[in-house]
């Protein structure tokens, strides 16, 4: 047997110790790859994750490092080229966060809601755009 697998049989084994313990794992970050590639669905099936998280700032660096984004990107402004930059994020990043929640539905199911769970951080800007917006509506 490899030092490969048998690396990749003791870090199982850790986490479904911790899972016999009642500790979720979750992974925390998300990229395109990672779901397109079925990488997401193995470490969920296989290793036992039961949720996912991430940021803006770890989102956006995989947007920027490499070119999973980039026919989305594209198709997204030849829709609406006028797109500004935050809006296409938000819709790269909702779409990644729908594609993860559809891959973790079953853990969700099989837990009852207890988990199976995708997050995000919300930016500080968008935060304040919302807020700034609401205020607006409540001047008006």
């Amino acid at each position: 047997m490899s030092i490969a697998a048998d690396t990749r049989r003791e870090t199982l084994n850790s986490l479904k110790q911790l899972q016999d313990c009642r500790q979720s794992i979750w992974l925390d970050y998300i990229r395109r790859d990672l779901i397109t590639s079925g990488e997401f669905q193995r470490l969920v099936e296989e290793d036992g994750v039961h949720g996912v998280t991430s940021n803006p700032t770890i989102f956006d660096k995989a947007i920027v490092a490499g070119t999973d984004y980039d026919d989305v990107l594209r198709s997204l402004l030849a829709g609406d080229p006028d797109s500004d930059a935050l809006t296409l994020f938000e819709k790269l990043e909702v779409e990644d966060l729908q594609m993860a929640a559809d891959v973790l539905r079953p853990v969700y199911d099989q837990t009852e809601g207890e988990d199976g769970f995708v997050s995000i951080e919300v930016s500080l800007l968008a935060w304040l755009m919302t807020r700034r917006e609401a205020s607006r509506r409540r001047d008006v």
